[in-house]
């Protein structure tokens, strides 16, 4: 899940096992050519900052495990599934059929359906786990960078995820230029840097070609983001994926002032600010039919816009954290606010 807390570890600064370089594609869901570092490359050792810390390698990481499907597939993007020895992802993440590294998720092992441990990351025998704050990574269960670095297995804090050192909120920069950091940060740790480069390249496209087609910021629908919470709704604020999926989609997020990423706010708020638009988050245990059905029937909300117009949007929840689908987001959820707006 994405709930992150508490200030980072030192990451390990070596890693225990060698590898074959990653193999990488052309196009997303292209096959992948080999791209094997040279014998004696000079590309490494290779220095990092991640989170604040920096980490030199002295080989690219073999044996990666990674938390959730939006971490697993900017691996996945980047073709790296060669050097993965895992993923936990729970199952109520969507439909992987139709997602452009489907072959991908069927080479690498799915370690399990709950929380990622310091087992699993054992068992695997690790080298590096690609994970966030409160997307795997959290004292309550005693798996952080530190903890795995005392096993001798390194770690990278997914960007979206970092500490900002204020009480325990998250986020340094705007969502999708964490997606880029992440893309551009582990295509130098894998030696990978020109597939790295190729996708920034072409997810700032899309996303600026959906952008250009936004209204002017008068004109632009109000936009709440509805994760899940009944006494109290969990959100995004300004330094979670759907700040900038909104924003750049030609919305108006009405959490926006929020300095954190995922965060709970009062149903009182919600209704202040009275948004044209409700977007559900659709995973976990209640369905998207079953939130919304909860949005139009929860009597202090009937006066909401979203609600009285019945303007509820459904996203998949990995097109809401941050990564390689949150582009395509941008563009599906433009397509959709163009309408709001166009119907008055």
């Amino acid at each position: 899940m994405r709930r992150p807390t508490a200030p980072l570890a030192a990451l390990a600064l070596a890693l225990a096992l060698t590898g074959c370089g990653a193999k990488v594609s052309d196009d997303d869901s292209d096959a992948a050519h080999d791209r094997r570092p040279a014998k004696g490359s000079s590309h490494y050792p290779v220095t990092v900052e991640n989170c604040g810390t920096r980490t030199t390698y002295d080989k690219p990481p073999a044996r990666v495990v990674t938390n959730d499907v939006g971490i697993t597939e900017i691996m996945f993007a980047l073709g790296l599934e060669d050097r993965m020895a895992g993923y936990v992802m729970p199952d109520d993440k969507g439909d992987l059929d139709g997602v452009p590294w489907k072959a991908a998720y069927g080479k690498v092992p799915w370690l399990g359906k709950k929380s990622l441990t310091r087992e699993i990351a054992l068992d695997a025998r690790a080298d590096l786990v690609f994970a966030g704050w409160n997307y795997g990574f959290g004292e309550d269960n005693g798996l952080t960078p530190a903890a795995l670095k005392k096993l001798g297995i390194g770690s990278y804090v997914l960007t979206e995820s970092c500490r900002n050192g204020r009480d325990g909120a998250r986020g340094v920069m705007p969502p999708l230029e964490a997606l880029y950091t992440d893309l551009t940060t582990l295509g130098k740790i894998f030696d990978v840097e020109d597939r790295a480069d190729a996708l920034v390249k072409k997810y700032k496209k899309q996303v600026a070609d959906a952008a250009a087609k936004a209204p002017a910021p008068a004109d632009r629908p109000s936009v709440f983001l509805y994760d899940d919470g009944r006494d109290k709704p969990f959100t995004s604020g300004k330094y979670a994926g759907p700040h900038d999926i909104i924003t750049k989609a030609g919305g108006d997020h009405v959490m926006k002032d929020l300095k954190d990423s995922w965060t709970t706010v009062g149903w009182e708020t919600v209704v202040a600010r009275d948004p044209d638009v409700i977007i559900i988050n659709d995973y976990g245990d209640a369905s998207a039919a079953q939130k919304k059905k909860f949005l139009m029937s929860y009597a202090p909300l009937a006066g909401v816009s979203a609600v009285k117009h019945h303007r509820i949007y459904v996203m998949d929840y990995a097109d809401l954290v941050e990564s390689p689908r949150n582009p395509a987001a941008v563009s599906d959820l433009a397509r959709y606010l163009r309408g709001v707006r166009a119907a008055g």
